[in-house]
């Protein structure tokens, strides 16, 4: 059997390894912690988001760093291969809101499970508590992995699965970018992903807002040109430094970006607290509630259509006294409050960093990837997959995909590839 070592016991790590000791190999899965499929145990919020239902174009939508890249690697293994492996595991799962997979149980440490076991059914021998320090390779290919000890364990195949420098207290640590260097690999500039935004507005540092989530609404980031950059629909929370929640989080990544074209200057952006309806429609429901309830005021006529403490912020806006009768007030200060609902403008000053981030932007460069196999184009015998690769994707079961697809095709790869590699260093 083909010799394969796996560095890194996350998803992608784990599902190279099953799918390495599927494929016939003989496979060893090297992690640093004490603890393998750490990151995988709290993911989807200790549920487990194992992938995502959508059809194979829109799911390449939101893989927004380098998404076309992964028509190669979901032509091997997709989510529908997704599914179909963890349930054929005995998993069972079910689908939520936007093609979201979940365990029916909602248990994250039954999905780890599975894999582990998994492993020890295929014969995967877990090395933990271990620490690869660098490559072993010659002029064409890599020969193994050098060990903390000054020991060098041999394989025929390596199959890099670090993950990137993000929630790194599950052992994301960035370890395998200067690997990727030595070998000749570039590794593009690392910046955080689906990231909490900062703010220093006023309403935030007063924290006016602060815990109040917002549903449905429409956050739009907005470039110096005041050309909208990317526009995301859904769900966000106010917090003691900005925004969070998945419509911030998706538009983390193009702060980031405008920031480093305009010498980190703020970052425009707005909510559209009624992305449904078009300014006219809601002019029209604000002139109705004037009619049918305009002995009120103000702040519990219109609380219906906006939240009491957003609805506050926005009548301080344009001078509207939240005490005032709604009759009272002007039909052109009513359309300049609808203009406010729509585009409820403010500055982002950039991020959270990127130890806080959910997912890293940057890493190894994928043009020199083979994308049918994960092979290295500079070194024959190295594989890389998972959050290590420049690729990322937005939150809801993206990533992980991402992760599983690379992983399997790696580890699938590797096992196919094998090549038999002489050294005087003896395999662990």
């Amino acid at each position: 059997m083909g010799k394969v070592i796996v560095v890194g016991g996350g998803p992608a790590g784990l599902m190279a390894a099953v799918a390495a000791a599927s494929h016939g190999a003989d496979v060893t899965l090297i992690d640093k912690g004490n603890k393998l499929g750490r990151k995988l145990a709290i993911s989807g919020g200790g549920r487990c988001n194992v992938t995502n239902r959508m059809d194979e174009r829109e799911l390449i939508r939101y893989i927004p760093g380098n998404g076309k890249f992964m028509y190669s690697p979901f032509s091997v293994f997709n989510n529908e291969d997704i599914i179909a492996f963890f349930e054929g595991l005995g998993i069972a799962l079910k689908e939520e809101d936007m093609g979201r997979m979940f365990p029916v149980n909602d248990k994250a440490a039954t999905v780890v499970q599975t894999l582990l076991d998994q492993l020890r059914l295929k014969g995967v021998k877990t090395i933990t508590d271990q620490r690869v320090t660098g490559l072993a390779f010659d002029q064409e290919r890599v020969t193994g992995v050098k060990l903390e000890n000054n020991t060098v364990a041999t394989a025929g195949q390596v199959i890099i699965a670090t993950g990137g420098t993000s929630v790194p207290h599950t052992g994301s640590t960035g370890d395998a970018y200067p690997w990727a260097r030595d070998a000749g690999h570039t590794v593009t500039e690392l910046y955080p992903t689906e990231v909490p935004i900062t703010s220093s507005d006023r309403f935030i540092r007063e924290r006016t807002l602060q815990g109040l989530s917002l549903r449905d609404v429409e956050l739009t980031v907005w470039n110096q040109k005041k050309k909208a950059i990317v526009k995301h629909e859904g769900d966000m929370l106010f917090t003691h430094f900005g925004i969070s929640g998945p419509i911030a989080l998706r538009c983390s990544q193009y702060i980031v970006k405008e920031q480093k074209k305009n010498s980190g200057k703020p970052v425009s952006l707005s909510i559209d607290l009624h992305p449904g309806e078009n300014i006219g429609a809601l002019e029209q429901q604000l002139q109705k509630l004037k009619k049918t309830s305009g002995e009120k005021s103000c702040k519990n006529a219109l609380s219906p259509i906006v939240p009491e403490r957003f609805l506050l912020l926005l009548l301080e806006r344009v001078n509207i006294d939240a005490s005032a009768a709604l009759k009272d007030v002007q039909t052109e200060t009513l359309q300049t409050l609808a203009n406010e609902m729509k585009q409820f403008t403010f500055s982002s000053d950039g991020t959270l960093s990127l130890k806080k981030a959910f997912v890293t932007g940057g890493g190894v460069s994928v043009k020199e990837i083979e994308p049918k196999t994960m092979q290295s184009k500079i070194k024959q015998g190295l594989y890389f997959c998972g959050e290590v690769l420049d690729i990322h994707a937005y939150t809801g079961g993206f990533n992980i995909t991402c992760a599983f697809s690379t992983g399997y095709t790696a580890g699938k790869s590797a096992a196919e590839a094998y090549e038999s590699v002489s050294s005087n260093h003896p395999p662990i």
